[in-house]
């Protein structure tokens, strides 16, 4: 098998199942974070790493969303069984950027690894997020470049693939819609903020051999709980979510 078939054929495999990555990195995070030792850590460099690391997450969810809430039905989303492309997104955030999707994942990835405090697993983190989304970008730019031809060759020749540019941005054709960030993004939400309290809650009990549960992070995933159990009902017990042309 030529290495561009083999390259396509294994990205759309790590496409489908892109979905359970965070459960894989919430599983290699228990050894780092138990043999990290946090003792050296000053609490004004905790303070500043803690909001460094949750202002990166939020930066992510904030990329996601602004995608997710210009992008048309049909286009990208949160399909895991193929690629989906019923047109190409080319104004707002995708004339910066060709996979703002998967920006927005790194940075709430990177903001949950920096809040382990080990600077090996951002690194780890880091390289290995490229390797695996590398092959999934191909992948789908190989479908992309197959249904769009010419059109898209010429927009991926002035979009970067990762790193945004600003120079030919060009005003979004779909309307922001809030109500598409509500619906399909709170499943991201919920597992950042898990995320973010299991490392609090572990690291307090690695440090004090003590379980304190009146924290403020477990505050906060509380209030998150409330909000995804929410919207989550809202989804699929009602239609008030819904919305006409997209996905």
């Amino acid at each position: 098998m030529a290495l561009i078939h083999s390259f396509e054929k294994s990205g759309n495999i790590l496409f489908k199942y892109r979905g359970q990555i965070p459960l894989i990195l919430f599983i290699i995070a228990l050894p780092v974070i138990y043999f990290t030792n946090y003792t050296i850590i000053s609490d004004s460099l905790n303070s500043i790493i803690t909001i460094v690391a949750i202002s990166l997450s939020f930066l992510g969810f904030l990329i996601r969303a602004t995608s997710i809430g210009t992008t048309p039905e049909g286009t990208s989303g949160r399909n895991t069984k193929n690629q989906v492309a019923e047109s190409l997104n080319e104004t707002g955030i995708y004339s910066t950027v060709r996979h703002p999707l998967y920006l927005g994942n790194f940075f709430m990835w990177i903001g949950i690894v920096l809040f382990t405090y080990n600077i090996y697993f951002i690194i780890i983190v880091s390289l290995a997020f490229w390797l695996y989304y590398e092959r999934i970008m191909f992948a789908e730019e190989r479908f992309l470049e197959k249904k769009f031809g010419q059109k898209y060759l010429e927009w991926s020749l002035t979009v970067p693939a990762f790193i945004p540019s600003f120079k030919n941005y060009k005003k979004n054709t779909t309307p922001f819609s809030f109500i598409s960030v509500l619906r399909r993004e709170y499943s991201g939400f919920l597992a950042t903020t898990l995320c973010f309290t299991f490392i609090d809650h572990f690291r307090f009990f690695l440090l004090t051999q003590e379980i304190k549960w009146d924290r403020a992070s477990t505050y906060i995933l509380a209030i998150a709980i409330i909000i995804t159990l929410t919207l989550r009902t809202i989804k699929h017990s009602t239609k008030l979510l819904n919305e006409e042309g997209r996905s």
